[in-house]
């Protein structure tokens, strides 16, 4: 199978609203995901515009993850 990534990682913003604040479980419906993001800051700059408008929300929380290419076999 082809590496969907073309060998290039990118970034993602995902998250939302967590039924607790031990951030195990996500609130049906409030899943968030933006991106892709082509580097890490672009995808913070993301974050932070995000988390900056529900900081009153105590149980949401977004993370900036990482994609990494698929390693070819045998390598």
């Amino acid at each position: 199978m082809s590496d969907p990534l073309n060998g290039h990682e990118i970034w993602v913003v995902w998250g939302g609203i967590f039924r607790d604040t031990s951030f195990q479980e996500l609130e049906q419906g409030t899943e968030e995901l933006l991106g892709p993001f082509h580097s890490q800051a672009a995808a913070e700059k993301a974050w932070l515009e995000r988390m900056r408008r529900m900081v009153d929300i105590a149980s949401h929380r977004l993370f900036v993850l990482r994609a990494l290419p698929t390693p070819k076999a045998g390598a």
